[in-house]
């Protein structure tokens, strides 16, 4: 098992525990969030789930995806000699058949018992994909809901919402957590948008740091060549949307500015669009994440950790 190669220390009480949600193999930036949290010395890692993105199967097809995401999480944790450092399961291979009904799995019951532990360590579920997991969890053990914090990539621009890759996965999960009394942190599309990065950056700043680093970036510019009718990649840049789920968790909570407290919507299932007045709790929605200290602090870690000297 590697040792993290810091010369700092992070106090106990500063930690917290993190569950880590993420269809890690839909295409090419969750692996860069996932090895982010496993370099972060304030993250107490409690467990990994590997999530569906059965919607758009790709070449795995319709209930294989989150098997396929598992693999990818195993694989990320070989590469950086992180075997066994939490447990890893498998979500849901299929998103909710209606917002009553849960999906039980392996990742379910792991984000329950988590929950369910007398831990002084504040927890937190970032899901870097479909919510269906966490809305299963919710929906078979409403305790859970006053006991962790859920941070959530994904959600259509406020205040009118629409289409969204996450949302779309599952949108009666959705508004399962939505109306749940479970703290939930949002970071819409607009605002994990901005984690734009360059070909040449990473090429520069990943791919030197180990198997590792060269697998992120072998990996990302492979995708990217792969699929050139994708409308939204230049070419030669791609957006590293996970990662503020590390930025969030990272800044100090005071922070002001960066987010506002709103009436949680319900999210219509016909065009992903919110709407307002059921008088749901107050969900914090991010209006920018700092690209600077997430980027930063990433390409710092890698090299701390995986680069040659």
């Amino acid at each position: 098992m590697r040792e993290l190669n810091y010369k700092f220390q992070v106090p106990d009480q500063k930690k917290v525990r993190v569950i880590v949600h993420t269809d890690c193999k839909n295409e090419a930036d969750d692996q860069f969030a996932l090895v982010h949290h496993l370099l972060t010395p304030k993250f107490l890692i409690k467990g990994i789930i590997g999530g569906h993105f059965n919607r758009t199967p790709k070449r795995w097809g319709a209930g294989c995806t989150a098997q396929a995401s598992m693999e990818e999480i195993k694989k990320i944790l070989y590469l950086m000699d992180m075997e066994g450092i939490c447990p890893v399961q498998k979500g849901s291979e299929y998103g909710l058949s209606d917002e009553q009904t849960p999906r039980d799995s392996d990742g379910v019951r792991l984000l329950i018992e988590e929950a369910m532990k007398d831990d002084p360590h504040p927890l937190y579920v970032v899901c870097q994909g479909a919510v269906t997991d966490l809305a299963s969890a919710i929906l078979l053990k409403p305790e859970i809901c006053s006991r962790m914090t859920a941070v959530w990539i994904g959600g259509g621009v406020y205040p009118k919402g629409g289409w969204e890759f996450n949302t779309f996965q599952d949108i009666a999960a959705v508004n399962v957590v939505m109306e749940s009394q479970m703290p939930f942190w949002q970071i819409p599309a607009n605002v994990y948008e901005q984690m734009d990065v360059t070909f040449a950056e990473l090429q520069e700043r990943v791919q030197p740091c180990g198997a590792i680093g060269d697998y992120l970036f072998r990996q990302l510019t492979e995708f990217s060549a792969a699929n050139p009718e994708n409308p939204w990649p230049s070419g030669e840049s791609w957006c590293l949307g996970d990662s503020p789920g590390v930025s969030v968790l990272l800044e100090r909570e005071s922070k002001t500015g960066i987010y506002e407290e709103i009436d949680a919507p319900r999210v219509d299932p016909e065009d992903m669009t919110y709407t307002f007045g059921k008088r749901n709790r107050k969900i914090r929605v991010y209006n920018q994440v700092n690209v600077r200290l997430t980027l930063e602090d990433f390409y710092a870690k890698l090299a701390l950790n995986f680069r040659d000297k």
